[in-house]
């Protein structure tokens, strides 16, 4: 039978057969043995041991597609980032940091802001023009009130898409809304597992509907990805490219070069201010932990 791993917990994985059932499967010893970890959104075979209750043996992994390293995820087709908009204040340095890791990932994303009852409308242009200058969808939502849900239903549509964002940003508060199910699916588990009052501690998947699929992800306070090397920090950061003719060197990084069409396009206001200047923090960053 095939499935898709939809939680994965302690050695145990929760694979959603093709049958409707989830069954708390192991993996074979192979995989620890080849240093292959099944990862939430894997699609797999197993073989099925009990029915009542459903149990069984995750015999292989199928090719993997949209592979995420924090949250450790796979087969993801696209990525909603979800910050508020007030309690917290969105922290744009770490908001970047996240975009600039599903950029690395080559996953499509847009940009959530909840608890835009808590914020004005010039609040919302503003956030607005900073990230659709850069070309990600901006969608605003109160998920404890229910606004901007159909927008977001809309996005999700046919996709398996990762929910990625800090916590207490209301993520597992929007999950609940778009799948009220989900509170139910995870106390299911938990107490087979012996958990108390569910947090996302746990990457978790959730079928909405056939092929549409929304993965909860724990909150991350910070986020990098070491592995870049400083020159290519700019592909990450999509809304430079339409003004690097304008640098007069070929390998311009956008930092202390006198001619440079990104810098001048940053002071215009052409590109974001606040982008650039957290592009200009993370060179630092990624510069500084190369020399040690």
């Amino acid at each position: 039978m095939t499935g898709k791993i939809v939680k994965g917990i302690g050695g145990f994985y929760y694979v959603h057969g093709n049958d409707g059932a989830i069954y708390e499967c192991r993996a074979k010893g192979i995989f620890r043995n080849r240093n292959i970890k099944p990862l939430v959104g894997d699609n797999v075979c197993i073989t099925v041991l009990k029915t009542e209750p459903p149990e069984g043996k995750i015999d292989e992994i199928l090719p993997r597609t949209g592979q995420l390293i924090r949250p450790e995820v796979a087969n993801i087709d696209q990525a909603l980032v979800v910050f508020a908009l007030a309690d917290p204040p969105p922290n744009l340095n770490l908001l970047d940091r996240y975009l600039v890791l599903m950029e690395r990932s080559r996953i499509p994303a847009a940009v959530l802001f909840n608890k835009a009852d808590l914020a004005g409308e010039e609040e919302m242009k503003r956030y607005s023009r900073i990230y659709e200058a850069a070309d990600y969808p901006v969608m605003f939502a109160s998920a404890g009130k229910g606004a901007g849900i159909e927008e977001i239903r809309d996005y999700l549509e046919g996709k398996t898409t990762v929910l990625a964002g800090p916590s207490g940003v209301g993520k597992s508060s929007l999950t609940n809304v778009l799948m009220p199910e989900a509170n139910m699916e995870t106390g299911a588990v938990s107490q087979k597992i012996r958990r108390g009052k569910h947090t996302t501690r746990h990457s978790q998947l959730f079928c909405i509907k056939q092929g549409t699929y929304l993965m909860d992800t724990p909150g991350f306070s910070s986020v990098f990805v070491d592995e870049i090397e400083a020159e290519d920090l700019k592909q990450y950061f999509p809304e430079f490219e339409p003004f690097e003719e304008a640098c007069r060197f070929l390998g311009c990084v956008h930092m202390g070069e006198r001619v440079c069409g990104v810098k001048d396009a940053a002071k215009t206001g052409k590109i974001s201010r606040s982008r650039y200047k957290n592009y200009r923090l993370f060179y630092e960053e990624l510069k500084e932990k190369r020399r040690y």
